[in-house]
């Protein structure tokens, strides 16, 4: 990557009141980003804390972009996205560590493969380092009822990595955490979906990519580490309403009349048994964020219509993931098979 004539890449970092994780993960990113590749750039959506001043004061070689308000994840995005010049941009939580090296096998991949759009480094936990983190792990996959899952995460289960999953691959979805990506294409599919408003928002976006024919990959050889958990524990009513809702947006927008309605009576099978066994065990805000998922999701989808033409089902598990964890004992993604 050395000798170029101009910066390629936009590493964005969205921040509201974050001044603490600021202080602990920013001075990796700016460290580890070479400037001749990279542009570490932090987009604060208003901030009532320090974080403007912690910038100014810690970062000075950081680009700097404050808002008037706060547009939320995925709406501060798009609009920190639109504006820039670069061809390529990193999503990067402001929650992630990076290593010596971390970008370029990204950008190395996105010249070496034109086909590919988006890509992702490997994923572990900040706080066991020997292992994988849940938010995207070695990369996303999902099963064809739409249930995600990740080459070293099963559902609430990760892996310890033992380089097992060291090699490059087609996965279905890359992490929101850390999501490397040509602007173009991000652009040319509508950014993140700004009516989600959390969760499961970068798996739709991978998925339009994919229904443009894009190939997403995973590339372990950059590796960095992710916090992660900061904002709902997970089976927070909140989290599971959002996870609920925006599942089911998400297979509606993206399948076609005819696959949704192969899908749609065993997805409402299954999330009637889950609201079900809420109610056995006396989780009565978790079956009632179920129910409210399924209402809301029967007047937002008005805001979407079927895609029209089927989508490439390549790194789509045949089985359902659910059955394999609760029947079947798997708690590996190299345990899985069609």
């Amino acid at each position: 990557m050395k000798g170029m004539d101009m910066v390629k890449v936009a590493v964005i970092i969205l921040n509201w009141n974050g001044e603490k994780l600021l202080q602990k993960f920013l001075p990796s990113v700016v460290e580890y980003t070479p400037s001749a590749l990279g542009k570490v750039v932090v987009v604060d959506n208003a901030s009532e804390d320090c974080s403007v001043e912690v910038v100014k004061q810690g970062f000075p070689s950081v680009e700097l972009v404050c808002y008037d308000r706060n547009y939320g994840f995925a709406g501060g995005y798009n609009r920190a996205v639109k504006e820039r010049e670069e061809e390529i941009v990193v999503l990067l939580n402001s929650d992630v560590e990076v290593t010596e090296g971390w970008l370029d096998p990204l950008v190395e991949m996105l010249e070496k493969e034109r086909e590919v759009m988006a890509v992702q480094p490997k994923i572990k936990s900040w706080r066991e380092k020997d292992k994988f983190e849940y938010a995207g792990a070695c990369g996303g996959y999902i099963d064809r009822l739409g249930f995600p899952f990740c080459r070293g995460r099963i559902l609430n289960v990760t892996e310890v990595d033992r380089g097992q999953y060291d090699e490059p691959a087609e996965v279905f979805w890359c992490s929101g955490a850390a999501l490397c990506i040509r602007r173009a294409d991000y652009l040319r599919v509508g950014g993140l979906d700004e009516h989600f408003f959390a969760h499961m928002e970068e798996i739709d976006l991978c998925w339009r990519l994919r229904n443009k024919g894009g190939v997403l990959k995973v590339v372990p050889a950059s590796v960095v580490y992710h916090l992660g958990g900061g904002s709902l524990p997970m089976n927070h009513p909140r989290k599971l309403f959002l996870n609920y809702r925006n599942n089911l947006l998400m297979l509606y927008k993206n399948l076609t009349i005819s696959q949704w309605r192969q899908v749609r009576w065993q997805r409402w099978g299954l999330d009637l048994a889950a609201l079900v066994l809420f109610l056995a065990k006396g989780e009565w805000k978790n079956a009632r964020s179920v129910w409210l998922a399924y209402r809301e999701f029967g007047k937002m989808k008005a805001y979407y219509q079927p895609s029209g033409q089927e989508g490439t089902d390549r790194c789509i598990y045949r089985g359902c993931i659910v059955f394999q964890y609760y029947f079947k004992h798997i708690r590996a993604f190299s345990q899985l098979s069609e």
